[in-house]
């Protein structure tokens, strides 16, 4: 393994991850700092609500995008060999370090999102299928009940149930880092699972309506 393309990997990965698309974008559009409105959070979910769809959405395309092609740098930088376990191991360090990136960003003060998307972009580079699956979860449980925490919640959960009982991995990281994330997320919408507890969560179709929910 290349020592200095690896290294490069790794700068460019954080790199990647601390690209502010919500702060970026609505300071551009705007003239808003979404961290300054709504949950404070520079993430889709906030930004949607402060700005509406067609600013969230991109936000939440730039945010998944920069996850994938952050975990597909060792592939781009040939690090190791094709579908080896070293692989993957140095797809799941970028992957983290590009999510750091997102929380943590160099060019937003390092104040920046929960990572959901980014995290999502990372599971996209490294296992397709399966995270297509844990998307699904998403979708019906956003379709159930209109509540995007709920939603990514369950999904997080999904993603290491379905690889444990149904999709084959060489590395055993892999499957650590997919039980890790899914109780991340859990810790990172504790606010919210009060709110949901109490019946005070923000629904999707509500995001319109001004109020001062986190999310």
């Amino acid at each position: 393994m290349n020592v200095l393309n690896a290294v490069i990997a790794v700068l460019l990965a954080y790199l990647l991850g601390s690209i502010p698309s919500a702060v970026w974008i609505g300071k551009h559009f705007h003239n808003i700092d979404v961290r300054e409105h709504g949950s404070g959070n520079a993430g889709t979910t906030n930004t949607i609500r402060v700005l509406g769809w067609t600013t969230g959405i991109p936000v939440l395309l730039i945010d998944i995008a920069k996850g994938w092609l952050a975990t597909m740098l060792p592939v781009f930088l040939h690090l190791a060999d094709h579908g080896s376990a070293l692989l993957t191991n140095l797809q799941i360090g970028v992957g983290i370090i590009a999510i750091i990136g997102h929380i943590f960003p160099l060019f937003a003060g390092f104040r920046g999102g929960k990572g959901v998307a980014t995290v999502f972009g990372v599971f996209l580079a490294l296992q397709p299928l399966l995270t297509l699956c844990s998307m699904g979860v998403f979708l019906a449980f956003l379709f159930i009940t209109g509540i995007v925490s709920v939603s990514s919640m369950s999904s997080g959960i999904s993603f290491p149930v379905f690889l444990f009982l149904f999709f084959d991995t060489p590395s055993i990281l892999f499957k650590i880092f997919a039980l890790l994330v899914g109780i991340a997320l859990l810790v990172t919408h504790t606010k919210n699972i009060g709110r949901i507890w109490r019946g005070e969560e923000t629904k999707l179709l509500e995001f319109g309506k001004k109020n001062k929910t986190n999310a």
